[in-house]
């Protein structure tokens, strides 16, 4: 395909949806995959929803995703910048453009002012919605000849302009993921282009930008769908050439419904609170809506843009599995290096109280530790304070159950005994002492096998199962490990 350039262009209501970082994520496998350009567009033409900071968040959002774009809104410095040569990318800055493209529709007659107040407009609604039709604008002002409009807005009477669609005519275009589409104008309402305020809506500035932009495919979510009839008009009533629509499923909860807040985590920037990797959500967000060819689940993002096509793209809803998440997530976990993993883990126990900056910065050996021993059973970075919980506490509780059938017998008074007097006499209990230690226990107590681990693992840890032994010693330490041993002597006397 020659000179594909594609866009993202979220507007800057709060935090970038799932459902956003998915669409931009195969808007860039696109791109990536036909040589073509990504761009980042900010569509702030409804002021009253801008939230302060969201495109900041937008855009650390992409970056921690990994998710590189080439032209349009970025950050340097802590300040928002615009790059390319088909700016500005900020809605609100083009303003006079679509002002003058305005202009150019209502001269042709596809446009026309309307000077019906919201009063108005709200009575025949709902005069529409009681005799049974589906409410729209009746088309009231239409007809107003050019000059007398230009007259009442001279007078200075409020107004907006709107679409004047053609009547009863069949609109019809191609989407990459739902094939032929058509819809007649019957169905469709004379859409507003520019508000009262001056501000164009989305459906006016959508067409012109992605013109001026030299868009070639329009990625973004199914809800744009019955839009896009209004849209292919506009290309047509200015004789621009239409760009290809590609329309992708929604993401849906379990219970198939779209997925948001009131379930929980929706943004991006949730996900990445509770300890997922950017590679991992990127990875699973890729597999909602969308399989490659080998049904390959781990992939690179050069793995994906290798593979990815839209014709692979399912026309249903994508189902948000959280467990399937957690599962690539605890893949690349097992996979990435014990320090990337330390580094992620310090502030989640740091604000558990676990430890504080100063432990953080002198215990590295340590911590690697903690994160070689539990990185085999989580999912997330942020359950390694509860999984740690064993090694952090002054005091374990030991079930009646575990205690009797481990702990309840006349070897375990011994077997104590010989940890604290053995652990006593060592000065630096380091992982090289904790590697021979348990041995040292054999050869002091002639118990082994079986009867030596088990009843030091649930006496230490107050569990039967759970991570390699020499780990938990190192870990407990010195002090832990006379006072938990002391605890079961003192139970059995």
């Amino acid at each position: 395909m020659n000179n594909v350039r594609v866009r993202f262009a979220p507007s800057p209501t709060g935090y970038l949806h799932i459902g956003g970082l998915r669409t931009a994520l195969y808007n860039y496998l696109f791109a990536k995959k036909n040589n073509g350009k990504f761009i980042l567009r900010i569509e702030d033409t409804d002021q009253t929803r801008f939230v302060e900071g969201a495109i900041e968040n937008l855009i650390n959002s992409l970056n921690w995703a990994g998710i590189a774009y080439d032209e349009g809104v970025f950050i340097e410095n802590g300040e928002i910048v615009e790059k390319g040569d088909y700016g500005p990318y900020i809605q609100s800055k083009r303003l006079e453009i679509y002002k003058k493209y305005v202009d150019e529709l209502i001269e042709k007659g596809h446009a026309y002012y309307c000077f019906c107040t919201k009063e108005r407009l709200d009575k025949v609604r709902e005069e529409q919605k009681i005799s049974g039709q589906i409410p729209r604008y009746d088309g009231f002002c239409r007809n107003i000849p050019l000059e007398e409009a230009k007259k009442r807005i001279e007078n200075g009477e409020e107004y907006v302009v709107r679409l004047k669609l053609p009547h009863n005519r069949d609109i019809d275009f191609y989407d990459m993921v739902r094939g032929n589409i058509t819809i007649n104008t019957s169905d469709m309402d004379d859409q507003v282009l520019l508000k009262s305020d001056g501000y164009p809506t989305y459906h006016l500035a959508v067409v012109v930008d992605d013109h001026l932009m030299g868009i070639t495919h329009i990625v973004r979510g199914e809800e744009w769908l019955p839009s896009t009839p209004k849209h292919v008009y506009l290309y047509e009533a200015y004789g621009w050439e239409k760009p290809t629509y590609v329309h992708l499923p929604t993401v849906l909860n379990k219970d198939r419904k779209k997925l948001s807040k009131r379930q929980g985590d929706v943004s991006v920037e949730d996900f990445r609170n509770k300890g997922y990797l950017p590679e991992a959500l990127v990875n699973y967000l890729a597999l909602v809506g969308w399989s490659p060819e080998d049904n390959e689940e781990i992939m690179s993002l050069e793995d994906m843009v290798e593979k990815f096509s839209f014709e692979r793209v399912s026309k249903t809803g994508g189902i948000f599995d959280i467990d399937k998440l957690n599962w690539i997530n605890g893949h690349y976990i097992r996979n990435s290096s014990t320090e990337r993993i330390r580094e992620l883990a310090i502030p989640y126990l740091i604000k558990e109280n676990l430890i504080d900056d100063e432990f953080a910065h002198e215990n590295i050996q340590w911590l690697d530790c903690l994160v070689e021993t539990l990185k085999e059973s989580i999912s997330t970075i942020s359950e390694i304070p509860q999984k740690a919980e064993f090694i952090f506490s002054e005091e374990i509780e030991i079930e009646e159950k575990l205690y009797n059938e481990f702990l309840n017998n006349e070897n375990t008074k011994i077997l104590m005994s010989a940890i604290i007097e053995e652990i006593t006499n060592i000065d630096e209990f380091d992982l090289e002492e904790a590697k021979t230690f348990m041995k040292k226990i054999q050869q002091k107590t002639g118990i082994k096998g079986k009867n030596l681990f088990m009843p030091t693992r649930v006496a230490l840890t107050g569990s039967e199962h759970g991570p390699e032994l020499v780990n938990i010693l190192y870990l407990l330490g010195k002090d832990k490990i006379i006072k938990r041993a002391r605890k079961v002597i003192e139970k059995l006397s």
